[in-house]
């Protein structure tokens, strides 16, 4: 008991000893913020990527043309590692642009997107799209159709953001489009209305009226899901400073109803430019900005029948990807070798989504290992601080550990004391580190919103680190990892002083 009762009248009683408490407070404390921040970075980048390429993708290297006969690819694939596979899917996927009008005839705006052709009602079991999209309809049974109303705004735009501009999307929007579109045109043309009494007859014009046309109020052009990123025109935010809180500036430019013209490259030889419109049935949102803003999601047979998607040998249309969901618990480098060895890599590319994650995922595994080291010397500088403090203490209680040892206590009772003391400190600090760590993590939200405010601009923008909001995961057993090598050494530090004060004789001590 007195030993410990001797530790914590050291404690008390050297106020130099509250920095190395407060060295290993922070250096805890970074640590877990870091690697909270970085493995919520990760998680979610392995999150989303999977959600949007599936577990194992099956691709062509022709990804112009793609390969023909589809059915017979998925036969083979299921006799090969059916008892691996839950779900396949196929898709068409070619780089675009993305044009719509602001306001229906205003200025154009254009976007370079990737534009993938996929089959709604196998896309939806095999990826995550669906969960991403803002009608609960569309969440339960993916769909190009577009929707009466309903759109509920899920996700990071549902807190407020897009809501009310999304209260009225479908088709009451579209036909309030339609007749605003209309009025403008009509005024437009009553400014530019020229005489035409001089002019010349056209003699097609009687068969005018025979030339369907397309009724915005009632008919949609073929669906496309387009992403947050790309309906709005630029992602922003800015502080409100009465609040202090992030504020989102811009407003959707796209809601579902309006109409979006595509243009791409044919597949055929040589290519050439084509285009076509298409209505916006649904907007996604999977809060990584390079999909929400670079892909376009279309019918896979529309988008086959406008780049000409088909073998000139059989006829039949062309895939440039199969997307493979396994079922749970499989391997995924099992059923990807086993599925590389029936199918010929001159022909096919057959990789896991973390292959083709690898480069940025090890990238950051990189990147935490040298941050955590760099953080590490901030323990060592706690160390060394206690090594000082507590060779100080044993020179300035040479007295009080001679009168210990005279009245019976051991040298390694004394030895003890010492290492208790060390112990107390690290675990004060760890324990303080432990609680500042959670809290700053709970709150790193508001706390870059506060610096954001401080320093008039948006620390976190979402053109520069993928995410809307950081990504945080506290990982229990790195949390615990952490506060270990925090205690060990703290405890390492004590133990060449505890050593010299057990090297301490009673009588030569008492007698100086």
């Amino acid at each position: 008991m007195y030993k410990l009762l001797l530790c914590w009248r050291y404690l008390l009683t050297r106020f130099i000893a509250l920095a190395s408490v407060a060295s290993v407070t922070l250096g805890v404390a970074a640590m877990i913020v870091v690697n909270a921040v970085m493995l919520g970075f990760t998680s979610e980048m392995e999150d989303r990527t999977q959600g949007i390429l599936g577990d194992v993708i099956f691709t062509s290297h022709d990804l112009d043309k793609g390969f023909p006969y589809y059915d017979w690819h998925r036969d083979k694939i299921f006799e090969v590692a059916g008892d691996l596979i839950e779900e396949l899917t196929p898709t068409a996927a070619t780089t675009g642009m993305l044009t719509y009008r602001i306001g229906g005839i205003g200025e154009p705006v254009t976007f370079q997107v990737k534009i993938v052709g996929i089959d709604a009602p196998t896309q939806a079991k095999v990826s995550k799209i669906a969960s991403y999209l803002q009608h609960p309809e569309n969440r339960k049974l993916l769909s190009f159709d577009l929707r009466n109303d309903g759109y509920d705004v899920q996700g990071d735009g549902g807190k407020g953001a897009y809501r009310e501009e999304m209260r009225d999307a479908g088709w009451g929007y579209r036909r309030w489009r339609a007749a605003q579109i209309k009025q403008q045109q009509r005024h437009f043309e009553a400014q530019h209305q020229t005489e035409a009494t001089d002019q010349p007859v056209d003699p097609f014009t009687e068969f005018q009226d025979d030339i369907p046309v397309f009724d915005m109020a009632k008919e949609q052009h073929a669906g496309i899901i387009v992403g947050i990123g790309a309906s709005s025109l630029r992602r922003t935010s800015t502080i409100d400073p009465e609040t202090g809180e992030k504020r989102v500036e811009d407003n959707l430019a796209l809601l579902p109803g309006d109409d979006v013209t595509l243009g791409f490259l044919t597949a055929d030889w040589p290519p050439r430019v084509g285009s076509d419109n298409f209505t916006v049935v649904d907007l996604y949102e999977s809060k990584m900005y390079q999909y929400d803003q670079g892909f376009a999601f279309v019918p896979i047979e529309k988008l086959q029948q406008l780049r000409g998607m088909v073998d000139p040998d059989s006829g039949s249309f062309t895939v440039t990807h199969i997307l493979i969901k396994a079922k749970p618990g499989v391997d995924l480098n099992l059923l990807r070798d086993r599925l590389r060895k029936e199918f010929p890599r001159t022909r096919y590319s057959i990789t896991t989504w973390q292959d083709d994650t690898k480069q940025m995922l090890d990238a950051f595994a990189t990147e935490l290992a040298m941050i955590n080291v760099l953080l590490f010397l901030i323990f060592a500088v706690a160390g060394f601080g206690i090594l000082a403090i507590f060779y100080m203490i044993v020179i300035e209680k040479q007295k009080d550990i001679g009168i210990l040892k005279a009245l019976g206590a051991s040298s390694w009772g004394v030895l003890q004391i010492f290492l208790y003391y060390s112990l107390l400190l690290g675990s004060i600090g760890s324990g303080l580190g432990l609680v500042a760590g959670l809290l700053f993590v709970e709150h790193i939200k508001e706390i870059a919103v506060f610096l954001g405010y401080i320093l008039q601009r948006d620390i976190f923008s979402p053109e520069v680190y993928s995410f809307y909001e950081i990504p945080t995961v506290v990982d229990v057993p790195t949390v615990v990892g952490i506060i270990a090598g925090a205690l060990c050494i703290a405890v390492a530090a004590g133990v060449l002083p505890a050593m010299r004060a057990a090297r301490v004789h009673p009588v030569e001590t008492l007698r100086s």
